[in-house]
């Protein structure tokens, strides 16, 4: 899935900002938007801090960002990571509701999901799953076998270059990430997930509001100011309701 990564509080630039650039030259067989992309990398503060903090991929400072911002993940907390790959956003889950019991007697439980196999998060227990596929929500509700109080969703759809198709297919990851969450999350539970600019389309962001007792979207500063990326968060579930009673098919 999509870059994931986030650390411990603050921006992490400073020092890292005046090092010197590290400039690529386009190899033979090279894409210049592969060389742009490995520049970016090099040059990137947030991808030396996680490397230097242990976390996956730069990704997890954008739900650290967004923890510090809304404090949705707290010690005995259980959190639900779907599109979990490399596993940033489950360290940082793991570390912040406890869940390998070290600093509390509230211990927390985090289950990642994703169809890329991933290296064992310890503390997190992974899914090797396409949550796209039929009957998968039923497959991660009996591995959680229990209520959530966090659903996070950084589902990402293979893209194809078209706007419109890629929105779509975001969209569609966001809804079944969404009625997952209402069927798993506790009342006062909260749901986050990644959608594209402009935020979550507006059926789907009117549902939310019926759901959620605040529905909000938020760019972290570790999200790269060019990309289109931005992360709908919805507090204070009211709790399992008729979806009869709600308009649905938002794409």
């Amino acid at each position: 899935m999509a870059d994931k990564s986030k650390g411990g509080g603050g921006s992490g630039r400073g020092g890292a900002d005046r090092r010197l650039k590290v400039r690529v030259k386009t190899a033979k067989g090279r894409k210049g938007s592969s060389t742009r992309w490995l520049q970016r990398q090099l040059n990137d503060p947030y991808v030396a801090r996680a490397k230097r903090e242990g976390y996956r991929s730069r990704a997890a400072y954008k739900i650290l960002e967004i923890d510090d911002r809304f404090r949705l993940l707290k010690p005995g907390a259980r959190v639900v990571d779907l599109g979990a790959a490399p596993g940033g956003w489950c360290q940082v889950a793991v570390k912040r509701v406890n869940a390998l019991g070290e600093k509390s007697d509230k211990q927390g439980f985090v289950l990642g999901v994703d169809l890329q196999e991933m290296e064992a998060v310890p503390g997190a227990e992974l899914m090797l799953l396409d949550f796209m596929e039929d009957d998968a929500d039923a497959q991660v509700k009996a591995a959680l076998s229990g209520p959530a109080d966090v659903v996070l969703s950084d589902l990402a759809p293979f893209t194809t270059g078209h706007k419109q198709t890629d929105h779509l297919r975001i969209i569609a990851c966001v809804e079944a990430a969404a009625y997952f969450a209402f069927d798993v999350l506790k009342p006062g539970g909260a749901f986050v997930a990644k959608v594209l600019q402009g935020g979550a389309e507006g059926s789907l962001l009117a549902v939310l509001k019926k759901r959620f007792e605040k529905v909000q979207h938020f760019k972290p500063p570790s999200s790269r100011q060019d990309s289109a990326e931005m992360f709908v968060v919805a507090t204070g579930y009211r709790g399992a309701r008729d979806p009869a009673s709600e308009v649905s098919g938002g794409v």
